[in-house]
């Protein structure tokens, strides 16, 4: 395993041809500090340009929390000129991770909340442990879910369901949280690291080109009618139809042996 140092904050460290790229500010409960967002923004820069990186999965150093959001000590001493100059910097954190171009997937454990949590939001698969309490309390510190969450969540829950999580600022623990949709699988307390290094393994046998197709596809074709929709799976298929990926994995399933992929 290596491990690429991005500040004194985030780390990514591999394993094979999976990334994991670690929140790494414990005595703070990975609060997202200015420093801390220039640091995940610049790391996901360099895994969108890693093609060796088939899967990321995000995780915490933090026993207690994955995230507890906005640094709001540091935000406490913004003037408003310096608030509005530090937007771009926050945004760019969790357009970060939203825009890798691979599948993406988070390990929550303890507290999720705020921007903490839409830094899981951003992710395409949610692996929470029993631990776990999610949720989006901005509307009671006089803010907005302002790192995707009115736009992420109701696309994970609906429309109304995510108006009552947001207007009501609630939290929920791992078990409501599973049976509304807010994450996606529930494991037992601790294990949610492993579980998500694990499933990453899995997605990460597959072809990259095919995986980064298909995210593709789904998040563009997300909210389209059904015929545009079809349009832009029909672009995605035809950028793999012509691959080296598909014509190995072809070849691979007919000799019955284990495709060796060449990620173009």
């Amino acid at each position: 395993m290596s491990e690429q140092r991005f500040g004194e904050f985030v780390a990514v460290r591999r394993h094979g041809y999976v990334a994991e790229l670690v929140l790494d500010r414990p005595k703070a409960m990975n609060a997202v500090s200015s420093e801390m967002a220039r640091s995940i923004a610049a790391a996901c820069d360099a895994l969108g340009a890693d093609r060796d990186a088939r899967v990321t999965v995000v995780t915490s150093s933090n026993e207690r929390a994955f995230c507890v959001g906005a640094d709001l000590k540091e935000r406490n001493s913004f003037t408003d000129a310096e608030l509005v100059r530090q937007r771009p910097t926050a945004r760019a954190a969790y357009t970060g991770v939203l825009e890798l171009p691979m599948p993406t997937i988070a390990a929550v454990h303890g507290f999720a909340l705020g921007g903490g949590f839409e830094l899981a939001l951003s992710c395409d698969v949610i692996v929470a442990d029993r631990t776990a309490v999610v949720g989006l309390p901005e509307v009671s510190v006089g803010v907005i879910p302002g790192g995707g969450g009115t736009q992420l969540l109701p696309r994970r829950v609906g429309a109304a369901r995510a108006a009552e999580l947001i207007f009501s600022a609630r939290r929920l623990e791992a078990a409501e949280a599973r049976e509304l949709g807010l994450v996606d699988e529930l494991v037992e307390a601790g294990q949610d690291r492993a579980a998500a290094l694990a499933l990453a393994d899995r997605m990460a046998a597959n072809s990259p080109v095919g995986l980064r197709a298909a995210k593709r596809a789904l998040r563009l074709g997300h909210g389209l009618d059904l015929r545009a929709g079809l349009e832009v799976e029909d672009a995605a298929w035809r950028s793999v139809a012509f691959s080296g990926d598909r014509a190995e994995g072809v070849a691979a399933f007919n000799e019955k042996r284990k495709p060796e992929w060449p990620g173009e």
